[in-house]
């Protein structure tokens, strides 16, 4: 204790860091010497166990030894001379591996002297069956008596002396842990109060630079002579502040805070499709997993592969708010498109809800991947929402119109529609026509930014019957030719 003492006092000379690696590694010190002397306990308390249990063996077996010594003295039954001899050479046998596994000096002792008496009874036994006459019959009985008399003796004081340093072990393995749970747990009191006392007062300094700065005081603060992280970060506050200070009237705080604004809502919004996925298809396979079909099972680990790729893809995106060249236009097949967003929406499409598609398989466009397979995602998962009816269908068409030098896309629903006065301002950002808590109002926003992007263009129309509809124009490659 008193060295654990000694090392904690010279703690508040490190810097924040060393100190809470100290924090980590005296713990796991302690632990470690703690868990070794245990496990050398439980292995000798093994060791003995294993030998109690072997004297108990043998106890058992003198005693059957005697039983039928008894049984052939009454009786002179051959049989039971027979087995009599039997579990002698099995009492031996036993004796022989507890003279290997003892390690205990009274048990080797006791075993030195059980091993003669346990021959010497043996002799005995086959000469009482060969003597004739009845005087020496009559000593033989007497010396084989007390033969066995002193093989039960031995081996009870065997046993006996077995369980008693059991027992001594287990007493002094549980002392051994009360006081090394007491040692520990004061150890990592201390410890804990020191390091919160050091790191709490640090980050109290830190915070209340923060809090300054955060209300426009960019007065520099004093820095503490400590040659630690606090002293290092008030010096980079310090810089920041003059920093600050000097470029102030440069600063355009509300466009940046609204662009921030805008963009954080996006990322969340867009996030949130591919973690759906990988969730529904990571409770998939742990509802099925025993019985899954190693085919289905491939098929949602593919899933779960290009939702995990679609939002590295989402995340690399991000840099297109200030990198224009991040979007690649790059020929692609619009089927190839449709199909990947088809396979990644399937897990959240009610069952009752058929998807198909009816597009050319040699219409090919000039188009950024993931961010047109990101278009129909959050159109497929629209229009699903809005199906209250079951059955209900989700159709993708396409067709190229030279004439206009477009593809027209089209994607229409079953479902209850979008209401005429929504027509105009479904593609406007946060404007919704589902319940508080069910839409944040901005996946078609984001539709209708990238599909602007590809300088293409998106309009919601009315349809005759129920559902909503949506058709997008996308311009032809130059050397494009009719497809229908």
């Amino acid at each position: 204790m008193k060295q654990t003492a000694s090392l904690l006092s010279r703690l508040p000379h490190l810097t924040i860091r060393q100190k809470v690696v100290a924090g980590v590694i005296i713990p796991v010190l302690i632990f470690t010497v703690v868990g070794v002397v245990s496990f050398n306990y439980l292995i000798r308390l093994e060791g003995t166990l294993t030998l109690m249990e072997a004297a108990d063996d043998l106890s058992n077996t003198i005693l059957e030894v005697r039983r039928y010594e008894k049984n052939y003295l009454l009786y002179g039954h051959t049989e039971d001379f027979d087995e009599s001899q039997r579990y002698i050479d099995q009492a031996r046998v036993t004796l022989s591996a507890m003279a290997l596994a003892a390690r205990d000096t009274h048990a080797r002792r006791t075993i030195a002297r059980l091993t003669p008496v346990l021959d010497t009874y043996q002799a005995k036994s086959r000469s009482l069956r060969l003597t004739v006459s009845d005087s020496a019959a009559a000593q033989d009985r007497e010396d084989l008596r007390q033969a066995g008399k002193d093989m039960v003796d031995l081996s009870l004081d065997l046993k006996n002396t077995e369980r008693e340093r059991t027992l001594l072990l287990v007493a002094n393995l549980k002392r051994q842990l009360l006081i090394s749970g007491v040692f520990i747990a004061a150890s990592g009191i201390v410890l804990a109060l020191l390091l919160a006392r050091k790191i709490l007062r640090a980050l109290g300094t830190i915070t209340k630079a923060t809090s300054e700065i955060g209300q426009g005081n960019f007065k520099t603060l004093e820095v503490p002579r400590a040659n630690d992280e606090t002293r290092r970060v008030l010096e980079a506050f310090n810089r920041m502040t003059r920093e600050l200070e000097r470029r102030q009237d440069q600063l355009i705080q509300e466009k940046k805070l609204s662009s921030l604004g805008v963009l954080t809502s996006g990322i969340a919004h867009q996030l949130n499709n591919p973690l759906n996925n990988i969730s529904t298809s990571c409770q998939i396979l742990i509802e099925e997993h025993k019985e899954c079909d190693p085919a289905f099972s491939d098929r949602m680990l593919g899933n779960i592969q290009q939702e995990v790729l679609r939002a590295r893809d989402i995340v690399k995106g991000l840099l297109e708010f200030s990198r224009a060249k991040d979007f690649s236009l790059k020929p692609v097949s619009l089927e190839d498109v449709v199909t990947k967003a088809f396979r990644l929406v399937s897990s959240q499409i009610p069952a009752g809800i058929t998807l198909t598609h009816s597009i050319p398989a040699g219409l090919v466009l000039e188009l950024d991947a993931a961010r047109m397979q990101e278009v129909f995602i959050n159109l497929l998962l629209n229009a699903a929402q809005g199906i209250e009816e079951i059955p209900g269908a989700i159709t993708v068409s396409a067709e190229s119109d030279v004439d206009s030098g477009t593809a027209v896309i089209v994607v229409e629903d079953t479902g209850m529609g979008i209401p005429e006065e929504a027509l105009g301002k479904v593609f406007d950002p946060f404007y919704t026509t589902k319940e508080v808590g069910k839409g944040t109002g901005l996946g078609l926003s984001i539709v209708f930014g990238i599909i602007e992007k590809h300088n293409g263009s998106i309009a919601a129309e009315k349809t005759d019957g129920k559902g909503a509809r949506f058709v997008i124009r996308m311009p032809l490659p130059v050397s494009s030719e009719r497809l229908t």
